[in-house]
């Protein structure tokens, strides 16, 4: 017994137990997720090689590495590094620093530019009265960059050098489980920027995948926050939505989220039209099939085609008032644009764009004289020629007029010339001019065609 209490009193205490260290993020090797180096456009594994023969760490991040895993084609490709934007201006030729809100870089590499951003650390950065992050210039790691991105399947780092993907919060399994999840508490981080709101809806119909419960449930009341987003940033997020490659699916994903005021105000207007609704799901049935084949898309058109309904029944309400038709056309497009710039903030090129669209509509009823010819002449001419056939492929108008015109545009000038309509309006009289009283006719006036007499 007296050997026991001896053999407590003078046993060696054993040390603590050190705090377990925060697991480090999974290294994925590409037998796991499928994305050889080729993948990788030759500007971003360019840039990648340069700046890591520098020292820096660099790899291409987000949403291009997510598109490859899910066997997608990115759209462009960006790159995450340690150096700062001033380090990364010093190793390219040709780049330029861009950005208030986020300071990076582009770094133009043939056709292609590059976006370089530095890591970021996950706090101090700058907000407004709502939580929404107004500037984040604040460097830090790239576990802390991973913690302040928004989905797991965008905090995705890929290594062209050895081909590895580093994972901090489990992205890929998140892409092959279908589940799109957001990283940290979700109702602070759509606080810190509401266009998350609409990039869930975006990112789950592009990609398949359900949006978590968690980051699912506050969306509807917290919609009103996108009230505070500035114009220009809507319009940017609205533009990849409606260019995802599955754009019906998601508008009506935003209005099942609740999520579609404050985006579009006249959506609801359109898709609660029978004939407009029509009108807009062969739009976007149009840009959808014109995504996939990797074809360009118009904006100006895109959005022509949405909000044309509400021009044409602002329009004819106008002309139910005895407006004349061009100035009642005219005064329409305006009243609609204005309405939509206090939410979309629609460029003044864009606007023209749709402004000429839907002018042409009001002429392609002239099928006489010179005045086809001219319509020839106009730059947005295969465009509304495109517009007027889904006019009357959705039923608004007869399939006739826009049969001829697409027949006529594609004809030579004997056949254009044989397919001109005689024109049945009255011909207006010209004036004769008076001859001045007690004197010769003013020798520098215009002279005076044929009439024939007054007697």
């Amino acid at each position: 017994m007296i050997t026991k209490l001896l053999r407590k009193v003078f046993r060696r205490e054993k040390p603590a137990a050190a705090p377990a260290a925060p697991p480090g993020p999974a290294v994925i090797a590409v037998e796991q997720h499928g994305v050889a180096r080729d993948k990788i456009t030759p500007g971003a594994r360019h840039v990648c090689e340069k700046l890591q023969a520098a020292g820096f760490k660099a790899y291409v991040v987000g949403g291009a590495v997510r598109d490859l895993i899910a066997g997608l084609t990115p759209k462009d490709f960006d790159v995450a590094t340690d150096a700062t934007p001033e380090e990364v201006l010093l190793h390219f030729r040709r780049a330029r620093m861009i950005g208030r809100r986020f300071r990076i870089v582009h770094v133009m590499q043939g056709r292609e530019t590059i976006e370089v951003s530095t890591f970021r650390a996950s706090n101090d950065a700058e907000t407004d009265e709502h939580g929404r992050i107004l500037r984040d210039n604040v460097f830090g790691n790239q576990a802390e960059d991973a913690s302040r991105r928004d989905f797991t399947v965008n905090a995705l780092y890929y290594d062209p050098g050895t081909e590895t993907v580093i994972d901090y919060h489990h992205g890929v399994a998140d892409l092959q489980q279908k589940t799109l999840r957001m990283i940290g508490e979700p109702r602070r981080r759509y606080r810190e920027d509401p266009i998350r709101m609409l990039r869930a809806v975006r990112l789950g119909t592009k990609l398949g995948l359900t949006l978590d419960s968690d980051a699912r449930a506050p969306i509807r009341e917290m919609a009103q926050l996108l009230e505070n987003v500035p114009a220009a940033r809507l319009f940017d997020e609205m533009l990849k939505l409606l260019t995802c490659g599955d754009a019906w699916r998601c508008l009506r994903h935003l209005r099942e989220e609740g999520l579609h005021h404050g985006l579009l105000p006249l959506l609801d207007v359109i898709l609660e039209q029978p004939l407009g609704e029509r009108f807009v799901t062969l739009a976007l049935a149009r840009t959808d099939r014109r995504v996939r084949e990797g074809k360009t898309v118009s904006p100006g058109f895109l959005f022509a085609t949405l909000l044309w309904h509400e021009v044409l029944a602002n329009w004819e309400a106008r002309r139910a008032r005895d407006e004349a038709n061009i100035p009642a056309l005219f005064e329409a497009m305006s009243e609609v644009l204005d309405q939509q710039a206090e939410k979309l903030a629609i460029s003044k090129r864009i606007a023209a764009d749709i402004r000429e669209i839907w002018v042409l509509q009001a002429r392609f009823d002239m099928r006489s004289g010179k005045r086809p010819y001219r319509m020839l002449e106009q730059a947005r001419f295969r465009a509304a020629l495109d517009f007027l056939e889904l006019r009357a492929e959705s039923g608004e108008l007869g399939q006739e007029l826009a049969d001829w015109w697409r027949e006529f545009a594609d004809a030579d000038g004997a056949a254009r010339e044989a397919m001109l309509i005689a024109d049945s309006a009255p011909k207006k009289r010209r004036r004769r001019r008076r001859k001045p009283a007690g004197g010769d006719v003013d020798a520098t006036a215009a002279p005076e065609a044929d009439q024939p007499s007054a007697d």
